[in-house]
């Protein structure tokens, strides 16, 4: 197994971003929630277990090397990635594993602070409690990856930044920000200066 975190190079509407994944497939929460069979659960619709159970089950294995790395132990100083771009996303693939994953997480865009980390997580307990121990770094934007499809959820529980919801494609229409273009063209979830409250229609995978 290698020790250097893994930094994928992203495609479509990620084009001109890289991001830290982990693998979705062997995460328990994840696992759990795709499997909950609940209507109104947007982890039922995941387009991460879908890709990375046909057509990308090529990147499972670096994925599941970031996912172990990650999780397991706090990273050694040469293995915290030093990366040049302005703006990079944490877990374009996966949840959170655990506290010692978003710690390393933390380490990183501490040790990169020209450049603004976004992470969605839906894992408000765990994110919670680890801020309780912890400051978070002003260059990292959390973002509370709303579960439930059409109740936009504006007010960010603490200590999340902003939320990412959403909706059936004829819900809520006036609010839906995001709308197919390119995130770096965007910017809505990577700059604190814009809206707290980004809205998209489901997708189907």
């Amino acid at each position: 197994m290698t020790n250097e975190v893994h930094i994928s190079k992203m495609t479509g509407k990620l084009e001109g971003f890289r991001a830290i994944s982990t693998n979705t497939t062997t995460n328990p929460y994840c696992i759990k929630q795709n499997a909950s069979g609940k209507a109104d659960n947007i982890c039922t619709h995941c387009y991460s277990h879908t890709m990375l159970n046909t057509y990308r089950k090529n990147m499972q294995a670096s994925l599941q090397r970031n996912s172990d790395l990650l999780s397991r132990k706090t990273l050694e100083d040469w293995q915290v990635p030093r990366v040049l771009d302005a703006f990079f996303r944490f877990d374009a693939h996966g949840e959170l594993i655990n506290e010692n994953h978003l710690h390393n997480l933390v380490l990183i865009a501490e040790a990169n602070p020209h450049c603004t980390f976004a992470l969605w997580s839906k894992r408000v307990d765990l994110v919670r409690k680890y801020f309780k121990q912890y400051l978070k770094p002003t260059n990292l934007i959390l973002i509370y990856s709303n579960s439930r499809i059409g109740k936009v959820l504006a007010q960010p529980p603490h200590p999340f930044d902003k939320t990412f919801n959403n909706v059936p494609e004829d819900q809520d229409v006036e609010l839906q920000n995001c709308t197919g273009q390119k995130c770096k063209d965007c910017l809505l979830c990577y700059r604190m200066d814009t809206t707290d409250t980004i809205v998209e229609k489901v997708k189907r995978y």
